[in-house]
């Protein structure tokens, strides 16, 4: 799978767990922040460093993890 522009895996940074490329944010704090009812301006302002694009580059990469997953 290839990942969205603004989504990098590295194993140096966070155990290799995908982050917005640049950062220490992960893809996974950003979608659980979105679960419990942030909204993209609650995390702008909590996460100086993101952008808008980050957020939407996180959702995108979810949706392609899910979509290529496999159902045993």
């Amino acid at each position: 799978m290839a990942l969205p522009e603004g989504i990098e895996i590295n194993p140096k940074v966070m155990l290799g767990k995908p982050v917005i490329r640049g950062t220490r944010i992960p893809v996974e704090l950003i979608l659980r922040k979105l679960g419990e009812g942030a909204t993209e301006q609650d995390l702008l302002d909590a996460y100086p460093h993101l952008k808008g694009d980050d957020i939407r580059a996180a959702m995108a990469y979810a949706a392609a993890a899910l979509a290529h997953e496999e159902i045993v």
